[in-house]
């Protein structure tokens, strides 16, 4: 089994602007619910089925296979909950680790969050300038949330 570790923050300024490489990404869900999520991604020029268990703090199961763009299409567009999840991901390199800074598009515009992948949940790491609020554990943030209730529904009450 797969774990992913995974912290999730707020941006507090635009000094990543700039810096990694923006890569398109469209996403659906074929099942989004407490217990698990199965994942269709097309990123730039590939395309992936990921599934994932329950959170339990900063850590779930995941599972992620490559799949053929057009398959991960049809997908998208016939069977997944739509809208779809769409955003350019920046990858950024800072200080040993990869922080992937998703800006979102369509109902969820405005929305801009960093997420750091770890091999533990207690490995240190170092937080750029831009880093601001963490939000790891607030549901609102997760990807498969936005696809029922976007950001442009709830940003003025966050």
């Amino acid at each position: 089994m797969g774990i992913e570790i995974e912290r999730k923050f707020l941006l507090a300024g635009d000094g990543w602007r700039g810096l990694g490489t923006p890569t398109l990404m469209r996403q659906g869900y074929l099942v989004a619910d407490a217990v698990r999520t199965v994942r269709v991604r097309i990123e730039g020029e590939r395309a992936v089925i990921t599934v994932k268990g329950k959170s339990t703090g900063a850590s779930r199961g995941e599972w992620e296979y490559a799949i053929p763009v057009p398959d991960a299409a049809e997908l998208l567009d016939g069977l997944c909950e739509q809208p779809l999840v769409e955003k350019v991901r920046h990858r950024i390199d800072h200080a040993g680790h990869v922080w992937e800074v998703d800006e979102f598009l369509g109902l969820n515009a405005g929305l801009v969050v960093a997420e750091i992948e770890l091999g533990a949940e207690d490995e240190a790491f170092d937080k750029p300038d831009w880093i601001g609020q963490e939000v790891t554990g607030d549901k609102r943030y997760y990807n498969s949330s936005l696809i029922r209730h976007p950001y442009s529904e709830w940003k003025d009450n966050a």
